[in-house]
């Protein structure tokens, strides 16, 4: 490490933002006051526009980017459910509510949290023990970077199913239904095909199956170089800042829905210090994992439930995988977009329980 980067690595957060600005200010009072009083010299305005640019790609290269505005640590926004534990070297955010078999566990979706579930775990608690995670990158779990973690990338797939079933290990949970939505329902129908001695069943709620979205293959190398991530974090905090809202809202069938609570649990995890890092990093680790040819593998009882309106992954997706997973059911959930757990929690609730103590009774 040379000298330079390390006492600029050293340097309390609130002089980078400020670095960053006085070199743009500097540049473009050249580039625009000092030559555009002469009128003569266009060409050195030009070299000094790029000169502009060059000085921002190289503060984007060297110099640390300055933390998000407004986050705090994780255990800052925890509440009296929340509980960690260290699984893969990982402090593993989630909670834990009631007792009785066969056992939940609950996997959210792509940019959401376990938070997501707030609606059904009373019910499902009354009779099932229910352990609801924040997968790595998302919620209140740590997000450390890559290279400091033993092991498989944490933010990449190949990672997911060994913390879910490390997991389980920790929580003294020999086997489970796995209840995924969206991204998670990839998790649980994965762990499902590599352990199917640790699964009682699986419930895909608009399950990302024949979507599993990601870069492709040949970019992906290109996400990993520190200019780029760089550059990607700051389009993620402007993407979140600008659309976070309308994106939210178009999972939802009804927007009406979107109460302040329900709009304060989708801010939170984006207050954790962090998170736009380990969002990245998630976008930049996924892999294509062609859950799609596996299907005819799967020989656990299943349970698929869409939205009537989801606009995310297609109720044809969901009705093809209810055909494709033998032995599935289909449940649908009429008014309803990509999230009908939360927009129509009593219907997924009543499904669920229903699949529940088949699975209980076979």
């Amino acid at each position: 490490m040379p000298p330079w980067w390390a006492l600029a690595s050293g340097l309390p957060g609130s002089v980078y933002p400020r670095a960053w600005a006085l070199v743009d200010w500097a540049v473009e009072l050249v580039s625009t006051e000092l030559v555009g009083h002469t009128g003569r010299l266009v060409g050195l305005a030009a070299a000094l526009y790029v000169i502009k640019r060059a000085a921002i790609l190289a503060a984007l290269r060297f110099v640390p980017l300055p933390p998000a505005k407004g986050v705090v640590p994780a255990l800052h926004l925890a509440d009296a459910d929340s509980r960690y534990v260290e699984v893969n070297g990982l402090a593993v955010h989630h909670t834990v509510h009631g007792q009785g078999a066969p056992a939940v566990v609950l996997l959210h979706g792509f940019a959401a949290s376990s938070e997501s579930w707030r609606a059904l775990i009373p019910g499902l608690s009354r009779e099932h023990a229910v352990v609801a995670y924040d997968r790595p990158g998302f919620g209140l779990t740590e997000r450390p970077e890559p290279e400091a973690v033993d092991g498989p990338n944490p933010y990449g797939r190949e990672a997911q199913v060994p913390l879910l079933m490390g997991l389980m290990d920790a929580m003294g949970i020999e086997r489970a239904v796995l209840v995924g939505h969206s991204a998670g329902g990839g998790v649980a129908l994965a762990a499902a095909l590599a352990h199917p001695e640790r699964v009682s069943g699986l419930v895909l709620v608009d399950a990302a199956i024949y979507r599993e979205g990601g870069a492709p293959p040949w970019l992906l190398p290109l996400l990993g170089t520190t200019l780029v991530r760089r550059m990607g974090q700051r389009l993620l905090r402007g993407l979140v800042a600008k659309l976070g809202e309308r994106i939210a809202a178009r999972a939802w069938h009804d927007p009406s829905k979107l109460t302040p609570e329900l709009r304060a649990a989708y801010e939170r995890p984006f207050q954790v210090e962090g998170w736009d890092r380990a969002l990245w990093h998630v976008v930049a680790a996924t892999k294509p994992q062609r859950l799609a040819e596996r299907l005819g593998e799967l020989a656990v009882p299943t349970l698929v439930v869409t939205g009537d309106h989801d606009r995310v992954i297609r109720p044809a997706d969901s009705r093809r995988l209810a055909r494709e997973l033998p032995g599935a059911r289909l449940v649908v959930i009429e008014a309803a977009g990509h999230v009908p757990h939360e927009e129509q929690p009593g219907a997924v609730l009543a499904a669920v329980r229903g699949f529940l103590a088949e699975v209980g009774e076979g």
